[in-house]
């Protein structure tokens, strides 16, 4: 949670900064963010898993291999794909019992994550 009202948590700046990022590595290296734009469309949409749980399990994944914007980038899908706050708590606690340490000290970005997306 931010204390100096001037300064942005990391989630923030990602959720700031991250559309524009992408838009330039599209622009610059198309043929990767196609490629990877359909593959994800196509493996992440609806069927015998709902998206939502589709997102928690790469959230999960993104906090196990430490990846920081991977955690922003599904914490934010999560949520709109309808995952609570103790949904994405319980995950965390998942990770953490599969991982220990490494994915313990990764909870905090969750946590900012969550604040930003104001759940």
């Amino acid at each position: 949670m931010m204390t100096d009202t001037t300064e942005q948590t990391n989630a923030q700046k990602h959720y700031d900064r991250w559309p524009a990022v992408m838009g330039d590595m599209k622009k610059q290296a198309p043929a990767i963010g196609n490629a990877f734009g359909g593959m994800f469309a196509k493996l992440m949409g609806e069927g015998a898993l709902s998206v939502r749980e589709k997102e928690l399990i790469a959230l999960a994944i993104g906090m196990s291999v430490r990846c920081e914007p991977c955690i922003f980038a599904h914490a934010e899908k999560a949520v709109k794909a309808g995952a609570t706050r103790e949904q994405l708590l319980e995950m965390a606690g998942v990770v953490v019992t599969m991982q220990g340490g490494p994915g313990y000290v990764h909870v905090p970005e969750l946590l900012d994550a969550m604040d930003a997306l104001g759940i």
